[in-house]
């Protein structure tokens, strides 16, 4: 080995290093050896002066495939696939042939910027390069379709391989789960398991995101587990996604449990810890964990007062908010944005200090005023029924956003509260004038691992009959308790009978007595809404939790309800 190789290897990925060594290959002569320079030029992309290492490059007269290659590797495994995708045309440009490392490398490069036309192209290079069989390149191609959202082509080149690395596998699973299939991605899981192919944490951090977003808590414990018993190391990103699992699935104090074990922790997983103690009701607990941050650990990010804040507006805490609110700028130098200006007009909406909420939003501009934080203010109005102000918001909201049917269904339902019913009229037939309508909700519950769907009056689930039959004799038995039913949750249209059979079989109630009939007494249940849970739902909750002796929890559009004897966690604030 000669004395200027051994000190590259000496210099690293040390930029000054590097340029004195540089230097001594001029002076020595030595500029013209090949492996000299490819070394030198991979360490410079590697120390992350990319301008460097591409000013090195292009002194080389006649680069060969040995340094093309390099150059493709290197630039893509640190971070830059604008500059692999620079290399990969040169070597085109110099008719030199990509190597299936090469092409790997710049699929990848292409996966990171969302280069999907690009990387079709590549595509095609690699079949006629002859490498479409290459188990490396189609892994990497698998990405590429899974994370540009072309699930069908990355699903096409995933069930044609016939030998799946793990990469290939977390790809697939990662590709769903971040375009919003989650129980494709959990399918794709189990189908691993079956086969006998052994994850690793990105596997269980991608099925443990799929889990959060469907609830499935059953399968999120049986991955904890699978992650301990395969003696995986609880790394941030595994234990961060934990934490969001257990929170997301309502249960605080496993994902409590989970962050206090953690050896270390970033601002992502302290971030995490406080938006599930936010959105599970535990104000004070978010509140206190923040001050502990503040004291011991990583500083706050925009996010993190995003959750504290959310924290203070679904507990009132006024005071606290107001504080936290004022101590971005003044003492961390943050700029609130249009989330932040939401959590504060609905903490003061919900206060009843509506006043001061609106005057909030006119001391915002034009862009900050976005239409997110009159959303909020409308629904504090419908709240506290200030419906002269409820009028003007939602009027500004419709001049914005014409298309949106929950502005329209917000007014009409103020409208119906002011007893103006010839005005819900007129709302509604604006929104037929434009084709609009009102989101169906929907209810999932998980029994056995496995996801079951529910919409008001659905008769679509294998067992309605044994359903209806069921929620017909615990509505009997929520009457006989004290129950009501809430008659402005409905259409205000309807007859009084027809609004009690709308409001007995919203989706909720419907996938609540599944999990009773389906689960053991004394369980929990657990369900989630894709909307925002309707006051009659809320009431009748209450009563059924007295009945069944069970805890039921409900995780809405918003936040999560954790229904014991009688009340809720959220103490009919919400």
């Amino acid at each position: 080995m000669s004395p200027v190789y051994r000190a590259l290897l000496r210099a690293g990925p040390s930029l000054r290093a590097l340029q004195q060594v540089h230097g001594h290959i001029v002076v020595s002569g030595s500029h013209r050896s090949r492996a000299l320079l490819t070394k030198l030029i991979t360490l410079a992309c590697e120390a992350g002066s990319i301008f460097y290492t591409r000013r090195l490059f292009l002194s080389v007269p006649n680069p060969d495939s040995f340094l093309f290659n390099s150059l493709i590797k290197a630039s893509s495994k640190f971070g830059f696939p604008q500059h692999t995708v620079f290399f990969y045309n040169r070597m085109l440009g110099f008719r030199i042939a990509p190597s299936s490392y090469s092409f790997t490398s710049v699929i990848k490069s292409c996966a990171d910027i969302s280069a999907l036309r690009l990387g079709r192209c590549v595509h095609s290079h690699v079949l006629v390069c002859g490498y479409g069989s290459d188990s490396f390149v189609q892994a990497a191609l698998v990405t590429l379709y899974s994370k540009s959202g072309d699930l069908d082509a990355a699903r096409k080149l995933f069930d044609k391989m016939p030998e799946r690395s793990v990469v290939a596998w977390n790809s697939m699973i990662s590709g769903y789960e971040q375009n919003g299939f989650s129980r494709e991605a959990i399918e794709v899981f189990n189908q691993m398991r079956e086969l006998g192919v052994e994850p690793d944490s990105t596997t269980f951090v991608s099925v443990l995101a799929a889990c959060s977003q469907l609830g499935a808590l059953g399968l999120g414990c049986s991955v904890h587990h699978d992650v301990i018993n395969n003696g995986l190391h609880v790394n941030v990103a595994l234990g961060t996604s934990l934490i969001i699992m257990y929170a997301r699935c309502g249960n605080v104090s496993k994902a409590r449990e989970v962050f206090d074990s953690m050896n270390e922790r970033n601002v992502i997983a302290w971030t995490a810890m406080i938006s599930g103690y936010a959105t599970n009701g535990y104000g004070i607990q978010a509140v206190e964990l923040f001050c502990q941050m503040r004291a011991h650990g990583p500083v706050p990010n925009t996010v993190t007062f995003v959750a504290v804040l959310a924290a203070c507006a679904h507990a009132g805490l006024v005071h606290e908010g107001r504080e936290t609110y004022a101590n971005m700028r003044q003492e961390y130098g943050l700029v609130p944005g249009v989330e932040h200006h939401v959590c504060m007009v609905d903490m003061l909406g919900r206060a009843g200090l509506l006043t001061e909420a609106y005057q909030l939003i006119r001391e915002l501009g034009p862009e900050e005023a976005a239409p997110a934080v009159w959303t909020a203010m409308l629904g504090a109005c419908k709240m506290h029924k200030n419906f002269d102000l409820g009028l003007i918001v939602a009027e500004h909201l419709l001049e914005v956003e014409p298309e949106n049917p929950g502005h329209y269904v917000m007014l009409s339902n103020i409208y119906a509260l002011a007893g103006r019913m010839d005005r819900v009229e007129m709302v509604r037939n604006m929104m037929m004038g434009r084709s609009l309508r009102k989101q169906v909700g929907y209810s999932t519950i998980d029994v056995n691992q496995k996801t079951n769907l529910f919409s008001m009056g659905d008769k679509s689930h294998p067992e309605t009959n044994e359903v209806y039959q069921y929620l017909d004799e615990l509505m009997s038995q929520c009457r006989e308790a004290g129950y009501a039913p809430v008659p402005e949750s409905v259409m205000h249209e309807l007859e009084e009978e027809e609004r009690e059979y709308a409001l007995r079989y919203h989706s909720e109630k419907l996938a609540i007595a599944f999990g009773l009939l389906k689960t053991k007494d004394g369980m929990a249940i657990r369900i989630v809404k894709n909307l925002r849970m309707c006051e009659d739902c809320h009431e009748a909750i209450k009563f059924m939790s007295v009945v069944t002796k069970r805890e039921i929890i409900v995780r809405d559009k918003l936040r999560f309800h954790h229904f014991k004897d009688g009340s809720c966690s959220c103490m009919d604030y919400w």
